[in-house]
C-alpha cells in the first residue's frame, strides 16, 4: 500500500539536495564559527553565506537574521524581546485570537509580568480586521504581532495592511510567518514589517533551525544570555550544518515557488469543490486567500481523531489541527474563534500538501474519504 503524507504544515521531509548541502559540515567542515582558526572561519563564512541568502528572500539585510532553533524560539524573541526592550515607552501588545500558540503562550506569560494584550477576533473565515488593529491601539501599544497565514486553516492575513497602519502609528510589527516562508512572496520593507519569524522544516530543510528577522532600527532585548553570539540577540554555538540546510531550503523554495504554488493551487482546488460535495461538509478558512496547499473541512457527525486513524489506516497521514495542540483533548481555539461549536471543531480534518503530491493521491483520498465518513456516521454518537 503506498503511503500519502499530507500534513506538510506540520514538518516537511529534507530534501536531498539539502541533505547534500549539510553533509561537509557535519564532518570536515566542522567548525565553530566564533573560532579564529581555518575551521571556524569556514564556518563562519558559511554562515555569512546563508545569512545572506536567507535575507534575499524577504528583502532584507544579511545582518537582520538572527539563526534560531525554530518557529517557537524565534516567536519568543520576538514578543518577549520588543516587550522588554521598550517597556519604559509602553505595556500593550495588539495580537489575534488565532495566532500559534508559541505567540499565546509568550502573551499571557508577558501578562503576568504587568504588560497587557489585546487579542482580535477574526471573521468566519479567520481573517484579521485592519480596522480592529487600528481600533486597538492606545497610547502604550509597543507591538502589534499578527501571523502571516494561519497554520490549520490556511487563511492569509491582511499584513500588508496591517503593517502600513503600524508604520502611520510608529508601532513595532511583527508577523509569524512560519507557514508562509518559502510559499508566499515577502517583501518586509514594502510591507513594513519589523520582525518576521520562520522555519526551517516546515520548507523541507532539517528540524531544529529557524530565523528571526529584526530591522536594524528594532531595540530587542535577548532572552538567551552566554557567548552573545547572534550580533548578541541570540547566545549559543550556531547549528552551522542545520543553518546550511535550511539556506539550501530557502534557496530551493524561492526558485520553485511560482510553478509549484500554482500547481498545488489546482490539486487543493480540486479537494475543495469534491469534499463539499460531501453531505454536510464545511470548508474552513477563506475559499480563496488561503495557503497554496492547505485544505480545511469540518464533517458534520464526525470525530476528527476516528477519521485520522481511518485515513492512516488507508495509508494517508492527516490532521485535525497543530501538530503542536494534537496532543490535546481540547477543541482548536482556531476553529472556535471563527465560530464553531465544540462538537463542530473535533470534526475537522486538515490536509497540507507537498511537492511531492500527485493528483493520483488526491484521486484516492477522494475514493476513501467518503466512504470513511459514510462508515463513521452510522456509529456516530453525535446527532446530526
Amino acid at each position: 500500500m503506498k503511503k500519502i503524507y499530507l500534513d506538510h504544515a506540520a514538518t516537511t521531509p529534507v530534501r536531498k539536495e539539502v541533505l547534500e548541502a549539510m553533509r561537509l559540515y557535519f564532518s570536515e567542515k566542522f567548525g565553530n564559527a566564533s573560532s579564529l582558526h581555518s575551521f571556524g572561519k569556514d564556518a563562519k563564512e558559511a554562515l555569512s553565506k546563508s545569512r545572506k541568502t536567507i535575507a534575499k528572500i524577504i528583502n532584507a539585510r544579511a545582518n537582520e537574521i538572527i539563526f534560531t532553533s525554530g518557529g517557537t524560539e524565534s516567536n519568543n524573541l520576538a514578543i518577549k524581546g520588543v516587550a522588554f526592550a521598550n517597556r519604559d515607552k509602553g505595556n500593550h501588545i495588539i495580537t489575534s485570537k488565532i495566532e500559534h500558540p508559541a505567540i499565546l503562550k509568550p502573551c499571557k506569560w508577558l501578562e503576568k509580568q504587568g504588560f497587557k494584550v489585546t487579542y482580535l477576533n477574526v471573521d468566519k473565515y479567520g481573517v484579521v480586521n485592519p480596522k480592529d488593529v487600528e481600533k486597538a491601539i492606545t497610547k502604550n501599544t509597543i507591538l502589534v504581532s499578527i501571523m502571516h497565514a494561519n497554520n490549520e486553516i490556511g487563511t492569509i492575513e491582511p499584513i500588508a495592511e496591517i503593517g502600513k497602519i503600524c508604520k502611520k502609528h510608529k508601532i513595532l510589527f511583527h508577523t509569524d510567518a512560519v507557514q508562509s516562508f518559502g510559499k508566499l512572496p515577502i517583501n518586509v520593507k514594502k510591507m513594513n514589517i519589523n520582525l518576521l519569524s520562520a522555519s526551517s522544516h516546515k520548507i523541507y530543510g532539517p528540524k531544529g533551525v529557524g530565523m528571526l528577522y529584526v530591522n536594524r532600527k528594532v531595540n530587542i532585548e535577548p532572552i538567551l544570555h552566554g557567548g552573545g553570539h547572534e550580533y548578541k540577540l541570540r547566545s549559543g554555538t550556531e547549528n552551522v550544518a542545520g543553518i546550511i540546510g535550511f539556506a539550501k531550503a530557502v534557496e530551493l523554495a524561492t526558485k520553485e515557488m511560482k510553478k509549484e504554488g500554482e500547481r498545488q493551487i489546482k490539486l487543493r482546488n480540486k479537494l475543495i469543490k469534491e469534499i463539499s460535495k460531501i453531505k454536510d461538509s464545511y470548508l474552513n478558512g477563506h475559499p480563496t486567500f488561503r495557503l497554496p496547499n492547505n485544505i480545511n473541512f469540518w464533517f458534520k457527525g464526525v470525530e476528527g481523531e476516528s477519521l485520522l486513524l481511518r485515513l492512516d489506516e488507508k495509508g494517508i497521514a492527516a490532521s485535525t489541527q497543530s501538530a503542536c495542540s494534537s496532543s490535546s483533548l481540547k477543541p482548536s481555539h482556531v476553529l472556535t474563534a471563527i465560530g464553531l461549536s465544540h462538537e463542530q471543531s473535533h470534526g475537522s480534518l486538515r490536509l497540507t500538501l507537498g511537492k511531492e503530491n500527485t493528483e493520483q493521491d488526491i484521486n484516492h483520498v477522494l475514493e476513501v474519504l467518503p466512504q470513511i465518513i459514510n462508515s463513521l456516521r452510522k456509529i456516530s454518537p453525535f446527532k446530526w
